[in-house]
């Protein structure tokens, strides 16, 4: 979906190769952080778990 809006807009000249890029870019980062939130709500966890160690 993503993709496919920044391929539109470049088509019906409403944004630039380079904005198109960078608004894919944003906007594939963003959804990709309201998936994980949606998976672990509250988790503050970033990086490698250590051994034995809890996620949260």
């Amino acid at each position: 979906m993503v993709v496919g809006n920044a391929l539109a807009s470049i088509r019906n000249s409403e944004a630039s190769v380079e904005d198109a890029i960078l608004h894919a870019a944003v906007h594939g980062w963003y959804e990709g952080h309201i998936e994980g939130e949606d998976e672990c709500p509250g988790c503050h966890f970033r990086g490698a778990l250590p051994k034995n160690g809890n996620r949260n």
